[in-house]
């Protein structure tokens, strides 16, 4: 390999040489070449699948481009594994030589595939996953959490708690890294006291032993981080064991969604999150996204969804200010960086560490016109232009 490309260094400079500079030969790919890896199948597939459909809408309404320039995605399931997502991202680099690599869903799968883009070059846009440790010390040049830091919706949700004077909150999530930050989240903004804190296998879908220790808790808020299938079995199982009339279920965003929703139904009328994001957003590219999201899919959209559409958003507009040079990594990463494109959220910026700072707000499920149960933003917001604990860490100030 380094033979290889030496030799065509040397065959640059002599057609650099004839045609007089080296800068003469910079010039806009053809196309960009996307590699798209996604938890597609299994019990927590919906949420890959949301982020999917969303991003091949963007790219759909922006006539297949990507910053003006055909764009070619490459789409492949993870299974839920990361040995398999790290084979995936490695080939993608490697023999299909993507400019770009986004689509994960897991924190644990992201951090076992992730270094395939640090030996790389190649720049990660996560439409989801964003770790804690990526925001602080181990922080990369090449990766950029679109949606939000792991601990963020949980931290809202603590403020949310101390804010109304909650005394006593149990807390519940996976034993992942998602999860630890999500709980460490919660405690980093609550001011009571919490009576009982759990972590549970990672694709546990029977929680009768933990419901059981809830009771004899007797909490006032059980703040509960279990995406997908995970949420859509705990809630039902909370809600048939009766366990809503002494306690408040208080959840981050994702774990009442439409998808959540959907599974659980009825019982899920009156349910509290924290959400950067809400249907009810009146920003115009919101409004165009739900509406064509729901027309193209025949479903509303979900957090996931939404953050999907975003990470082709700025893909796109970090490609058109770079005008297509992709092989500068340094302009592009600050074409990232300084993305300006109309996000489904509002303003967004990033922080130094590559995560976004950004507004949280409460969310309860209601009815609307149609009947139909969906999130609607209640109150003012929870937290506003609130970026992370761990960018001090970060050396890429």
């Amino acid at each position: 390999m380094k033979v290889r490309q030496f030799s065509a260094t040397l065959l640059l400079s002599a057609v650099c040489l004839c045609v007089a500079s080296l800068g003469s030969v910079a010039r806009a790919a053809d196309k960009v070449k996307i590699g798209f890896v996604s938890t597609l199948s299994g019990p927590s597939s919906a949420l890959g699948v949301d982020i999917r459909d969303a991003f091949m809408l963007a790219l759909k309404l922006n006539g297949g481009k990507v910053g003006g320039l055909p764009a070619e995605v490459l789409i492949a399931d993870d299974q839920f594994k990361p040995d398999v997502a790290k084979e995936l991202f490695d080939k993608m680099v490697q023999k299909d030589h993507v400019d770009f690599l986004t689509g994960v869903v897991f924190s644990n799968i992201l951090m076992a595939a992730l270094p395939s883009t640090d030996e790389s070059g190649i720049m990660y846009l996560s439409p989801n996953a964003a770790p804690s440790p990526l925001a602080g010390k181990q922080c990369s040049a090449n990766f950029f959490a679109v949606a939000w830091p792991n601990d963020a919706y949980h931290e809202a949700a603590g403020q949310y708690a101390t804010n109304k004077g909650v005394k006593t909150a149990y807390l519940l999530a996976p034993n992942y890294q998602a999860g630890q930050d999500s709980l460490a989240g919660f405690k980093r903004f609550y001011k009571g006291k919490v009576v009982g804190e759990v972590y549970t296998k990672l694709g546990q879908l029977d929680y009768s032993a933990e419901l059981a220790e809830i009771r004899a808790a007797k909490p006032e808020v059980m703040f509960v981080f279990l995406p997908g299938g995970m949420g859509v079995n705990f809630i039902k199982q909370f809600m048939a064991a009766g366990l809503a009339k002494d306690t408040k279920l208080l959840v981050p965003g994702f774990g009442d969604d439409q998808d959540i929703i959907r599974g659980v139904g009825a019982d899920m009328l009156g349910v509290f999150d924290t959400s950067h994001w809400g249907l009810d957003l009146a920003n115009a590219s919101n409004k165009k996204f739900v509406a064509e999201f729901e027309k193209e899919y025949k479903r509303l959209p979900t957090i996931y969804a939404a953050q999907g559409y975003d990470t082709a958003l700025l893909m796109d507009a970090a490609v058109r200010a770079s005008a297509g040079n992709l092989g500068d990594k340094d302009l592009l990463r600050k074409n990232i960086m300084d993305a300006k494109f109309s996000s489904v959220r509002g303003d967004f910026k990033f922080n130094t560490n590559h995560f976004p700072i950004q507004t949280y707000y409460l969310r309860e499920i209601q009815k609307d016109a149609q009947g139909r149960l969906v999130n609607k933003i209640v109150g003012q917001p929870i937290m506003t232009n609130h970026g992370d604990a761990y960018v001090k860490d970060c050396p890429l100030h």
